[in-house]
C-alpha cells in the first residue's frame, strides 16, 4: 500500500507539478489510512471497499483535533480536515483506477463534505503605510532583504511559496514585472509597481551582495547564512516587522497577498484582471474578494442614498495602490 502511495506521490510531484503543501497533506491523509487499514488488516488497496472507506471517513469525524503541543484538543476534527482527507483519496483513485493499479474508484461515490466559506482578512490602508515604512535603524543586508519581501508582496500578491522560490532570473525590473512559476507549474507575468522596483534594485545592488555565500542559491531572497528562506523562517520575519510597525492583530501567510487583491477591487480593478494576478484557476476562487467589500458598500449606500442614515465624515486616509 505505501509503495503505491509513493507512486502516486512522485505522479503529483513531477507530471502534475502541485504544490510541496498539497504532496505533504496528500502524503499525511494517505498515511493515516494505511495505518487505519491495517489495524483492521487490510493489506492491499485491492482488499479496500466503500464501506472501509466510509469507516475511515468516521473514524477521522470522530478522532480528536491536536493542538500546536501536539496535545489532543477535545473538540472533533473541522470539515476543512475531513474534506482534504477525502480530497486526497478521490485524487488518489483517480490515478490508480487510471493507471490500472485498481479497478474501481470507491472514492468517487462519496460527497465532499460542506466547506464553509471564510472571509480573507485584509490590512487596512493605513496598516500598510506603517507596515512599509522602513525601520529607523541603519540599514543593514537584512533589513534591506526584509523591506523587498514586504514591498513585492504586496504589490504583486504573490504567495509566500512564490515569494521563497523567486529566482534572478525571473525578475525584468527594467521592464517593471516578474514572471513567476505557481501551482500546478502555471507561469504567469506580474507587473511590480515602482516603490517595490526600488526596494528590490535597493537589495540586489546593496543587501544580496553581501548575503550570498559559496553555496547560496539563485533564489532573490537569501538568509544571513546565505541560503533559501524557510516557510517559517520568512514568515516570522513577516511578523517581526509587522510588530515594529505597531500592528497587534494577528497575521497569516496570507494576509499581504488578500490585502493586495481587496485593495485593487476597492479602487476598481477589474475581477478577470486580478484572477489573472493571482494565478488562480478558477474565477469563482477570486470571487470571494467581492464579499470583502460588502462594508464598504454599506458605507457607500448610507454616504449616498437618500435615505439612508447619513455618517459622520471621517478623516480619508490617502491611498496607497499595491503597485
Amino acid at each position: 500500500m505505501h509503495a503505491l502511495v509513493e507512486d502516486f506521490l512522485v505522479h503529483l510531484r513531477h507530471e502534475r507539478g502541485q504544490s510541496e503543501a498539497t504532496q505533504k497533506t496528500y502524503a499525511h491523509a494517505l498515511g493515516r489510512f494505511i495505518a487505519w487499514a491495517a489495524a483492521h488488516q487490510l493489506q492491499d488497496w485491492r482488499q479496500v471497499t466503500l464501506q472501509h472507506l466510509l469507516q475511515f471517513l468516521h473514524h477521522e469525524r470522530q478522532r480528536p483535533a491536536h493542538g500546536p503541543g501536539k496535545s489532543p484538543r477535545q473538540r472533533p476534527l473541522s470539515s476543512e480536515t475531513l474534506y482534504l482527507t477525502l480530497a486526497a483519496l478521490r485524487a488518489f483513485y483517480r490515478y490508480a483506477v487510471r493507471e490500472g493499479h485498481l479497478p474501481c474508484n470507491f472514492a468517487e461515490h462519496i460527497a465532499l463534505p460542506r466547506r464553509w466559506m471564510r472571509l480573507p482578512k485584509a490590512l487596512s490602508l493605513d496598516e500598510i503605510e506603517r507596515l512599509l515604512q522602513p525601520p529607523p535603524d541603519p540599514e543593514t543586508p537584512e533589513s534591506l532583504c526584509d523591506q523587498a519581501i514586504l514591498e513585492l508582496a504586496y504589490a504583486s500578491g504573490l504567495r509566500l511559496s512564490e515569494l521563497r522560490s523567486l529566482r534572478l532570473e525571473q525578475l525584468h525590473l527594467e521592464s517593471g514585472f516578474l514572471s513567476v512559476v505557481g501551482k500546478g507549474n502555471k507561469e504567469r507575468v506580474v507587473p511590480v509597481g515602482r516603490k517595490a522596483v526600488a526596494a528590490l534594485q535597493r537589495y540586489l545592488e546593496l543587501g544580496r551582495p553581501k548575503l550570498v555565500r559559496p553555496r547560496s542559491p539563485g533564489t532573490v531572497f537569501l538568509t544571513s547564512r546565505g541560503t533559501a528562506f524557510h516557510a517559517t523562517t520568512l514568515w516570522r520575519r513577516i511578523k517581526k516587522r509587522a510588530r515594529q510597525a505597531g500592528i497587534q492583530r494577528p497575521l497569516t501567510p496570507h494576509m499581504l497577498r488578500h490585502s493586495f487583491a481587496t485593495h485593487l477591487l476597492e479602487h476598481g480593478a477589474d475581477l478577470r484582471v486580478i484572477q489573472e494576478l493571482l494565478g488562480h484557476a478558477s474565477i469563482q476562487t477570486t470571487e470571494i474578494y467581492t464579499h470583502v467589500g460588502a462594508s464598504r458598500l454599506r458605507d457607500i449606500h448610507r454616504r449616498f442614498h437618500p435615505r439612508a442614515v447619513k455618517p459622520a465624515e471621517p478623516e480619508a486616509p490617502q491611498p496607497r495602490s499595491p503597485g
